[in-house]
């Protein structure tokens, strides 16, 4: 890990301005691993150094991670389970995070994984109304009227599914768009209307696309990507990015 300065440690950690640091670090207000630091010049690891300021330990402001992953068939959608391969063996990363929403074993394509409690509440909830886009291969050729039926919105659990965007790619290809994730619900839909899913891919969530990221690879989103998701998720909700100021 970089060293980094110490009133510059002290300030990301959100106790006080960089400015106001350095006035604690020269009083003689600041350990660092139980010794006094008076030099504004001192650098501590954040991950492995112990700050005190004024007898408080600080705790190093955690990185907010926001990460694309294209889930291969075959993994679980879980931070751990016992026996089944998990999406998060793909990440290699020390940083704690957790997948936002679920794509079944059999499913491949997008996921989006997140240490923002916030942010994996407001995409998973259907009630904030984010987009999934997916691309269905169905074993039999799938006439227009069922496309019609499955963007109506259809009886499912108890309930209706809610109206869904339906283009047809080819004879036994579509894309499908939904705003809710009822359990299964591409496959149970399929099913309803005498067909079978064969492949199940999800190509987007919100402003997030898949590309060209190969199965099993995973990256970070970009700087716009970001923007775009929080700026929508904050234009149909309160959300509030973790270290914003509002």
């Amino acid at each position: 890990m970089p060293l980094i300065r110490l009133q510059k440690f002290i300030a990301d950690a959100g106790v006080c301005s960089r400015r106001k640091a350095e006035t604690y670090i020269t009083g003689g207000l600041v350990k660092v691993n139980g010794e006094f630091a008076t030099v504004l010049g001192t650098r501590v690891d954040s991950e492995k150094d112990r700050v005190e300021v004024q007898g408080k330990l600080i705790e190093p402001k955690q990185k907010v991670l926001y990460i694309a992953l294209n889930k291969p068939r075959g993994y679980v959608t879980s931070c751990e389970q016992a026996t089944d391969k998990i999406v998060l063996d793909l990440v290699d990363i020390p940083t704690r995070i957790f997948p936002i929403g679920r794509l079944d074993k059999d499913s491949t394509g997008l996921l989006l994984l997140t240490n923002d409690g916030r942010l994996h509440h407001h995409l998973s909830h259907p009630s904030f109304d984010h987009e999934k886009e997916y691309e269905i291969t169905v074993k039999h050729p799938i006439t227009d009227g069922a496309l019609k039926t499955m963007a109506k919105g259809m009886p499912m659990m108890g309930s209706k599914t809610r109206p869904a965007t339906v283009k047809r790619v080819s004879v036994r290809r579509f894309r499908i768009t939904l705003k809710e994730g009822k359990n299964r619900q591409i496959r149970r839909m399929v099913r309803k209307i005498g067909n079978r899913v064969e492949s199940l891919k999800r190509v987007r969530v919100s402003n997030i696309r898949i590309g060209n990221l190969t199965e099993g690879a995973w990256r970070h989103l970009s700087e716009k990507e970001k923007s775009i998701l929080l700026k929508n998720l904050d234009q149909k909700s309160n959300y509030q990015p973790p270290g914003s100021k509002k």
